[in-house]
């Protein structure tokens, strides 16, 4: 990021006419003096920029000619032409706005001829009569207004002919606009004609000063007339819906802006516009020139968006400031607002919505202006507890959620003006005890936090009150924002509060207190949440914080940050000494104090308010600290603590040597993040890192040289800036080193992609472009031969990001490149490119496309390709772009001329093709050539037109010979890969039936394939004769290989989407053709027709997802180029091309190749693109029709002919509805979507259902907005019952009539049951919304009318459909009337005495009652004792119906439901009675349910075989109910003694695995507990001495569920408490329980596997500690428990099992180890995996030398170091066996592990190991073994690198990697030997002896010391 240079700027030159120009040359003197000469000299100029320095040496001229100089004809003539001049000049030229500056200090004396030559020019201009000059003409009046002195002045002498030019200009520009009807191009720019035209009419009259004077208002005046035309003009344009809205708003502001300047007197204004805008017009009194002029606004009905827009203009154009208005004017004011809101219940066009907000905003304005000095009766009525207000607040809560982030700022504004309102009309009263903003406050806090618009009014209202009121209604406020910041949706609502908040605080707080103590109170209500946030909440609420919330704290208190620093500190010092006294491995998810501080460090160094680096490491964070961070096993803790070394707020700060050593140290460790986020910002950390580096060296250099040469007796200051920039030399090169050495083979996709990328970086900021002197670091000076090899290798990654990283950087390098090539090498590349080209490996073709891009940017092409392009002659400046174009025009033309003949052999045998040479890899090869190219500079165009055709004529061939396949009626499986008779008749057999419309024949019979040389496929029953066993066939090169249908279908629609891709690109990127014969292009018209047909067949009749996936895609960007075309025709295609299809559908012929399964196939997509390309800046006429189409065709039918059209329309609309680039346009049509899918749910035809729900799922998507979690009930993704019938309206009737119509047959008197399938789509429309602030307060849209119906859905005889009735029914119920609506539906309960009832009522009944309860029970700033109260009466009601839950009510279901209502309410009882005495005991609640459990089946058991629905139900319910009973049975045992109503060891017998799980469940909950520390500190005494039957539990449990509970809870016991009673209790001794276990964790499943494995090791480490001196005793467990840890890590098991070794492993450590701490350097820390694997390794060579078990040791960690004896086996089978072409079986990925990062480690500890013990072997014989392994894997390496082909990395990628990777370690491995025997000198015998192919031994040198 260098010193970047201004741009400089453009300026286009001024040009006069052939006659001004003589007019000059005439009157310019010799000298060249006089003003001729100079304006003469200005226009020979052709730089624009040069003429400004003339233009502004005119008047200076002028100033120095006398007053006698006005008759000189030379001045006269040179104003005339300054005159034209200025006129001709476009109105954003500078030299316009420049000389009209100029001219503003022209001297007085010469104003009038001025004037004169500017009247006479600008008349010239008036009487031009192109309608297409207009513009221009406009645009000078304009700018004659526009702070220019002598054009308003001449303007104002030609006032009636301007007025007049501007009435004709306007009505001419609107006829011509209807004439080009269908050209959008010069409709657009018509458009743009008429607005300026309307704006310029409104800048004259409030500008020119004789519109101030009352002369020209007589009917006579042409002025007058010219007035009266031009506001009979601003009225059709208002009342013209086809006119773009903007022209319409425009003219609204221009009729009210007319009607005040023409009406006399003023007075009456207010009055006749308020008439105009409430349709009360008294024609009898009002003028005769308004009516003629604006009568169709009186008189006719006016549409709503004109009488908004009329709104605008009275708010905008009348003055409501300082009481001008008068009492009309207040009148008018409230009359607009009336209006308004009617406007707002009847407007639901997205854009109108828009206009409808930001007017009332305006409104409010005004209303405040006017406030400022109005009447007292005028406060009344804008008081807070005024209608206008209410109906205010009332938009604001339907609008706060909106999708249009406009209209939800505009609701931002009203609130706060509506507030500042209410503040002017009490003013002089306090504020905080006003009852408006006091239940304000309340009702606002009364709201959930997930509503967004909360936070923005709560803001608004902190500004108004200030904070204190609301702290004081709840502290803990700010801990609750908090706590909603984990949702990213919610975080920037939330933190711009908090922000609001602590700044309104801290000011109130610094204002009351004298003191500085208010700073500790501060601190304690805004930084105290903070810092627990930051080390012990979640992971995202963290991550949130930090880049919101702490960022805003910091800048607006930098002070806080030593308090921060300080506290996190302590609590770091703390937890470490914890840490030394009880190791511990704690959460991976946290990120703890060290976490937090670096967070806040990183946050304050960014933004300044830190003082210098070196001050930051000294006096806050020690080095060791921030090493710590770097490594840390959370990696938002190491990316902030990278932030913190790389981030400055300046960029010139210069990187310390400590910066640059941590960096270092990172970047060794962390390149291979499994995080995609995490790469991307250490990426873009260390580029600000590098260019930190560049900006502080340029100042360096600077410095240095300055020192040079003005002190260069300052040495020492010279030595430093010398010293500072080598070492950043030094570390470049160091870190590039680094990233090279990460490209090693086998490296994983995400340390390639880390280390690219920042490679990419260093080439990017470290460049040297022109003008800079100085750069410290050039990457192409560390590039050799094996680098770039490496490179190159990168291509073969099966990762495109990887691809294309490589072949940037690679690019940027492009000059050193050229020292590097080989013609060889090059003809091998080559080769390997088509050879890869025509894989059936589909991500083979992308390596070779950029290959071939590689040789076609670096000039390096085989000599052979050149006779297929005419040599190009060009300079030194084209020559890099001819080069490209020729070399790209080589490769398509080779390409295409293999293409095409391997298209001619597709067509003869298909297959032979897929198995052989599937063709899509070529044309993905020539789609990937032309987009590197530069298209707009083409200089071989004669040979690109014949290139285009062929392109285009193989594409339609290819696609003719793929698309019999994909447009099938099942694509999928259409060759038999079955080679028996009996597979082939049952192939003819469903051909026959899934294609009844295809009359392709070539697919139409089963074929089998016989082993053979040719295709002929013979007759079916002549094949079945000769079947062999082998479905193969044999290519053109005789490789024998299997042919599947899947490589035909993938062959096929791969053809067609790379044919789509590559038609769509030359639609996008080559100029087209205006005719035939002309050279301006390479496309004609007609060819581009072509493609667009093309297009249509393919989406309209493929049938294979991905073909017309990717054909939309390529005519998406043909609908793109059409709508810009300035041919009409090809622009109305797209138009005819929807016309067509629509009438298709509509038609529903049999015949028809329309496809009406598979979702209606491409016919969505071909819609879509057409739609989605219409301008949004129309009037998107296109998407109206379409839907009014489709809606009317997506309605119920009676007809079965119509099922297939309405299929259709219903898939479209749901393909409309998820696209997003139609946005709030598709808005309008939701409502009735939604009819169409509710009403198509009922249909009896299947198509038409399922379809109806995947369009109700889009609908529901559109609506509430993308679900962002798998919560289906969660609080998200909801709005209010208002805003949503505020929005859609007509959902309203329609959804109460359907919701009324389901009510009144759900519960009929028939038996049969009606299962009513659009009640499902109701009810989930309706729990989705939820009550709003403004319930209550209006009838309209109210929620109460669905109350009654959706309580009848209750009793629907569908169980999901009664819970979905329950759920529905809570947002209809506001809060407060709750415990009504409970106990009102407990009364409708029957009685334990009647004889008649259905269960499915009662069930709906109870089921309300529960969920409602639910949402009453989690209601917030509820007063503790009215919550006491009103469920207190809830309990006694249901006390009344008990007998539902007791063995009187036969149904299990129901009796279930009503003991969960049970167990709720002692939930909520106990839980608002905390410290008192119990409400459930004094109403005897408890007495009750102590009846029902020892009366239940819990206690006197089930009869055997007992199956009743709902049994698992109801035990479960049951089981709640009891164990809350004994714990509050438990709990009272002290104050009365009571038995328990069933003991736990009861429930843990019971013979249903329900009960025993959840009382297990229960009991774990509180071992947990106990055993964390965060509960009670000891067990209750229920739980205490069941260790025993624990034990028994866990040896007769058989239901794995229980098992894993009971094992968990062993483990969180202490053994000595029940190990010590295993032989009593299950005859088995502690060793025999102990292998017990072990078995169980050999044998089980995953979860108990791992509990198991994690008990026995708490067995084994109790026994290490109680059998100090008999460890011996216990050895054979001990090694069966090592080798069942050993077992536990293999890679096959699932992660559970894997974590649980780790846990273990970390856990046990201690007691085995020598040292049981390790002297390392991050034992005390928790570290990320990367470093872990070097400290392990440590730690085993450490241990290794202390046990002295080096001798023994040694050979096996060896033996590691060269791998598995299998390796190799593997590469010789794989270099050797036939390759099988299986699609898509590749190797497995290698996301993680490296294998050459071991050996790196391994070979790094053992050199280390044995240079420090000095051990070697005593005998030579002891690593004979070895060396021989070692001696036979060199030769056979050698052997085997011989074998390769050319370019092996690329064609044997596989192998070749493979056999690198073991060269390493053999490498590595003889080193180590060699070291051994004292010959570590010999590494060149060492490195010989592989005898490698040159390119691998460049390739593996560099490596090997990097390994070891």
């Amino acid at each position: 990021m260098g010193i970047k240079k201004k741009k400089e700027m453009q300026v286009a030159a001024l040009t006069i006419c052939h006659q001004d120009l003589e007019t000059l040359k005439s009157f310019a003197d010799v000298e060249g003096k006089n003003l001729a000469s100079l304006l003469l000299h200005c226009v020979q100029l052709t730089d624009g920029v040069s003429q400004i320095h003339y233009v502004k040496q005119i008047v200076p001229l002028l100033e120095k000619v006398d007053k006698n100089g006005v008759c000189d004809p030379t001045i006269q003539s040179c104003l005339d032409v300054l005159a034209g001049i200025y006129l001709s000049l476009s109105l954003k030229n500078p030299l316009k706005k420049v000389l009209s500056s100029s001219l503003n200090s022209l001297p007085e004396f010469f104003l009038t001829a001025a004037i004169h030559s500017f009247t006479s020019r600008l008349q010239e201009e008036l009487n031009t009569t192109d309608l297409y000059s207009y513009r221009k003409v406009i645009d000078n009046i304009s700018s004659c207004m526009e702070n220019f002195n002598l054009g308003r002045a001449s303007v104002n002498n030609l006032l009636k002919n301007v007025l007049h030019f501007l009435q004709k200009s306007l009505i001419e520009i609107l006829e011509e606009n209807r004439k080009c009807a269908g050209n959008h191009i010069i409709q657009t720019q018509l458009m743009n004609d008429l607005l300026v035209g309307i704006r310029v009419s409104m800048v004259l009259v409030q500008k020119v000063q004789d519109f101030q004077e009352d002369l020209w208002k007589t009917s006579s005046s042409p002025i007058w007339q010219n007035m009266c035309g031009l506001l009979s003009i601003f009225t059709k344009f208002l009342i013209d819906d086809d006119l773009l809205q903007t022209i319409r708003s425009t003219s609204g502001l221009a009729v009210i802006l007319f009607i005040k300047t023409m009406l006399h007197p003023s007075e009456k204004i207010p009055h006749l516009i308020s008439s105009l805008l409430l349709h009360s017009v008294d024609c009898t009194s009002t003028p005769e020139w308004f009516m003629s002029s604006c009568r169709s606004l009186c008189c006719a009905d006016v549409s709503e968006s004109a009488v908004l827009f009329l709104c605008q203009g009275t708010l905008a154009m009348l003055d409501w400031q300082n009481g001008s208005v008068g009492p009309n004017g207040e009148a008018l004011l409230l009359d607009t607002a009336h209006v308004l809101f009617t406007l707002s219940s009847q407007i639901k066009e997205p854009t109108l919505e828009m206009f409808l907000s930001r007017i009332l905003a305006s409104w409010t304005n005004s209303a405040i202006q006017v406030l400022e000095s109005s009447s007292p009766s005028l406060r009344d009525s804008l008081n807070g507890n005024s209608s206008i207000v209410g109906r205010l607040l009332e938009y604001v809560y339907t609008h706060w959620e909106h999708p249009l982030d406009a209209l939800r700022h505009q609701t931002k504004i009203m609130f706060r003006n509506l507030l500042q309102m209410h503040q002017l009309t009490v003013e002089g009263a306090d504020l905080v005890p006003d009852l408006f903003f006091v239940e304000l406050t309340e009702s606002l806090l009364r709201l959930e936090w997930h509503i967004k618009g909360k936070y923005t009014c709560l803001g608004c209202l902190v500004e108004c009150v200030g904070i204190e009121h609301i702290l004081a209604i709840d502290k803990t406020i700010p801990s609750q924002i908090l706590e909603v910041m984990g949702d990213q949706s919610l975080v920037p609502y939330a933190s711009d509060l908090l922000e609001t908040m602590f700044k309104n605080h801290k000011s109130h707080l610094k204002s009351q207190t004298a003191e500085s103590t208010w700073i500790d109170q501060w601190h304690e209500t805004w930084v105290s949440p903070l810092l627990f946030i930051l080390c012990e909440g979640n992971l995202d609420q963290k991550s949130y914080v930090i880049d919101y919330y702490l960022p805003k704290l910091l800048s607006y208190s930098p002070e806080s940050l030593q308090y921060m620093v300080k506290i996190l500190q302590t609590s770091i010092d703390a937890k470490t000494g914890q840490e030394q006294s009880f190791p511990s491995l704690g959460s991976c998810n946290s990120r703890g104090a060290l976490g937090a501080l670096m967070a806040c460090l990183r946050i304050a160094r960014a933004h300044g308010h830190l003082q210098s680096a070196a001050d930051t490491w000294e006096n806050l964070v020690s080095g060791a600290r921030i090493k710590q961070g770097l490594v840390h096993h959370h990696c938002q803790v190491r990316i902030d603590t990278l932030g913190l070394l790389c981030e400055s707020n300046r960029s010139t700060e210069v990187v310390s040597v400590e910066e640059m050593q941590w960096i270092q140290f990172f970047i060794t460790y962390n390149l291979n993040s499994q995080s995609p986020g995490v790469r991307q910002q250490i990426c873009s950390l260390l580029k600000k890192l590098f260019c930190r580096i560049q900006e502080s060296s340029q100042v360096l250099y600077k410095l240095e040289q300055s020192k040079s040469k003005h002190e260069p007796q300052n040495e020492l200051t010279k030595q430093h800036t010398s010293v500072s920039l080598q070492q950043y030399k030094n570390f470049m090169s160091s870190i590039c080193n680094s990233l090279f050495e990460a490209l090693f083979p086998g490296s994983s996709y995400s340390t390639r992609f880390s280390a690219l990328t920042i490679l990419g970086s260093v080439a990017e900021v470290f460049h040297v472009p022109e003008g800079r002197i100085y750069t410290v670091y050039q990457l192409s000076h560390d590039i050799d031969v094996g680098r770039f090899q490496t490179l190159m290798e990168c291509f073969t990654s099966t990762f495109e990001d990887v691809k294309i990283l490589a072949f940037d950087l690679l690019m940027k390098l492009s000059e050193t490149a050229v020292h590097f090539q080989d013609s060889e090498k090059l003809q091998g590349l080559f080769q390997a490119a088509l050879e890869l080209s025509t894989s059936t490996k589909p991500y083979d073709c992308v390596t070779a496309s950029y290959l071939l891009n590689f040789l076609i940017w670096q000039d390096a092409l085989p000599s052979s390709l050149s006779a297929h392009v005419t040599q190009l002659a060009c300079g030194d400046g084209d020559r890099s772009a001819a080069v490209v174009e020729r070399n790209t025009l080589m490769v398509i033309k080779c390409l295409m001329e293999i293409l095409e003949e391997e298209v001619s052999q597709a067509e003869n045998s298909l297959l032979q093709a897929a198995a052989s040479f599937p063709m899509y890899g070529r044309v993905h090869c020539i789609t990937g050539a032309l987009q590197k190219l530069p298209i707009n500079s083409l200089q071989l165009v004669s040979e690109w037109k014949p290139v285009v055709e062929r392109l285009l004529l193989m594409s339609y061939r290819l696609s003719a010979v793929v698309s019999p396949v994909i447009q099938s009626s099942s694509p999928e499986g259409l060759i038999p890969m079955d080679t028996d008779s009996e597979s082939a008749n049952r192939l003819q057999m469903i051909l026959n039936e899934i294609q009844p419309r295809d009359t392709n024949d070539y697919f139409n019979q089963a074929k089998i394939l016989k082993e053979c040389n040719n295709f002929d496929m013979e007759d079916l029953n002549a094949s079945v004769l000769n079947i062999d066993t082998s479905t193969e066939i044999k290519g053109k090169e005789e490789k024998t290989c299997d042919v599947t249908a899947q490589m035909v279908l993938v062959c096929c629609w791969r053809s067609m989407k790379e044919v789509a891709l590559l038609l769509g690109m030359l639609c996008q990127l080559l100029p087209m053709r205006s005719v035939p014969e002309s050279s301006d292009g390479l496309l004609t018209v007609e060819q581009v027709k072509e493609i667009g047909d093309y297009f249509k067949q393919n989406l309209l009749q493929s049938r294979h997802r991905g073909a017309f996936e990717l054909a939309y895609t390529g005519f998406v960007k043909l609908t793109e180029v059409l709508n810009r075309c300035p041919n009409v025709d090809l622009q109305k295609l797209p138009e005819q091309w929807l016309w067509s299809v629509l009438e298709e559908i509509k038609c529903s012929d049999p015949s028809s190749k329309l496809c009406a399964t598979r979702r209606s196939a491409g016919i969505p997509f071909y819609i879509q693109a057409l739609l989605a390309s219409e301008p949004k800046k129309g009037k998107m006429d296109l998407l109206k029709i379409t839907m009014k189409e489709l809606i009317s065709l997506a309605g119920p039918t009676n007809d079965l002919q119509s099922t297939v059209p309405q299929v259709h329309a219903l898939n479209i609309l749901r393909a409309l509805f998820r696209d997003t680039r139609l946005g709030e346009n598709i808005i309008p049509y939701v409502a009735h979507g939604a009819k169409a899918a509710i009403l198509g749910f009922t249909s009896p035809v299947w198509a038409v259902r399922n379809s109806s729900t995947l369009l109700f799922s889009a609908l529901i998507t559109r609506i509430f907005g993308v679900k962002r979690g798998k919560d289906e009930h969660s609080k998200t993704n909801r709005m209010t019952g208002r805003e949503f019938f505020s929005r859609f309206p007509e959902l309203y009737p329609f959804l109460l009539k359907q919701l009324e119509t389901v009510a009144n047959t759900v519960d009929s008197d028939t038996r049969e049951p009606n299962r009513h399938p659009s009640m499902f789509l109701l009810l989930l429309v309706l729990e989705r919304l939820y009550p709003s602030p403004m319930d209550g307060t209006s009838s309209a849209l109210s929620m109460g009318p669905f109350v009654p119906f959706i309580m009848r859905c209750g009793r629907s005889p569908v169980y999901h459909s009664r819970e979905m009735a329950a759920r529905a029914l809570v947002p209809f119920v506001m809060i407060d009337h709750i415990p009504n609506t409970i106990q009102t539906l407990l009364a409708t309960l029957p009685s334990c005495t009647d004889q008649c009832f259905r269960q499915n009522h009662i069930h709906g009944t109870l089921l309300q009652v529960f969920h409602l309860l639910q949402a009453y029970s989690d209601s917030k700033h509820r007063t503790n004792s009215d919550f006491q109260h009103e469920l207190t009466d809830v309990t006694l009601c249901t006390k009344a119906k008990l007998w539902l839950a007791k063995r009187q009510n036969p149904c299990l279901v129901t009796r279930a439901v009503y003991i969960d209502i049970l167990f709720l309410l002692t939930c909520c009882l106990n839980k608002s009675t905390k410290d008192k005495e119990p409400v459930l005991e004094n109403l005897g609640f408890w007495e009750e349910v102590r009846g029902i459990i020892s009366a239940s089946e819990l206690i006197t058991g089930f009869p055997s075989a007992f199956k009743v629905p709902g049994l698992p139900q109801y035990l479960q319910s049951l089981t709640r109910l009891a164990i809350a009973a004994v714990w509050a049975t438990a709990a009272e045992s002290g104050k009365r003694a009571r038995d328990v109503p069933i003991s736990f060891s009861r429930l843990l017998e019971s013979t249903f695995p329900e009960v025993r799980s959840l009382t297990l469940e229960a009991l774990l909950e509180k071992f947990l507990s106990t055993a964390s520390g965060l509960g009670e500190k000891e067990l209750p005494p229920l739980l205490c001495n069941m260790g025993e039957k624990f034990l028994l539990l866990a040896m007769k449990e058989n239901h794995p569920e229980c098992f894993y509970k009971i094992l968990k809870i062993l483990h969180c016991m202490n053994p000595s408490e029940w190990l010590p009673q295993t032989e009593h209790c299950v005859h088995l001794t502690p060793k025999e329980f102990l292998i017990w276990t072990m078995d169980i964790a050999s044998n089980e499943r995953s979860e108990i596997q791992s509990v198991a494995l994690r008990l026995a090791s708490k067995i084994i480490s109790h026994h290490m500690q109680t059998c100090v001196e008999n460890r011996e005793s216990i050895s054979a467990e001990l090694k069966q428990w090592v080798q069942l840890v050993i077992l536990s890590c293999e890679d096959h098991l699932p992660t559970e099992s894997r974590l649980a070794a780790v846990e273990v492993l970390a856990s046990t450590a201690p007691l085995f180890l020598t040292n049981p701490r390790p002297i390392l350097e991050f034992a005390l820390c928790q570290v990320d995996a990367s470093i872990a694997l070097d400290l392990a390794l440590a730690v085993l060579c450490d241990l290794l030398q202390q046990w002295d078990q080096l001798a023994p040791g040694l050979p096996i960690m060896l033996g590691w170091l060269l791998g598995e004896s299998d390796d190799l086996v593997v590469c010789v089978e794989s270099m050797h066996q036939v390759e099988e072409d299986y699609l898509f079986e590749k190797e497995a990925v290698n996301f993680w592990a490296e294998t050459l990062i071991f050996v790196k480690y391994l070979c790094k500890h053992l050199f280390s190991l044995l240079s420090t013990s000095g051990w070697r072997p005593p005998s030579p014989e002891m690593l004979c073994h070895l060396q021989r392994m070692v001696s036979e894997q060199c030769r056979l390496l050698s052997q085997l690198f011989r074998e390769l082909p050319p370019a092996a990395e690329f064609v044997k990628t596989v192998e070749f990697t493979r056999m690198c990777i073991q060269k390493e370690r053999t490498l590595a491995c003889l080193r180590l030997l060699a070291f051994l025997e004292g010959k570590e000198g010999e590494d060149t015998l060492v490195l010989s002896v592989l005898d490698s192919p040159a390119e691998v031994r460049q390739l593996t040198l560099p490596r090997t010391e990097a390994a070891c």
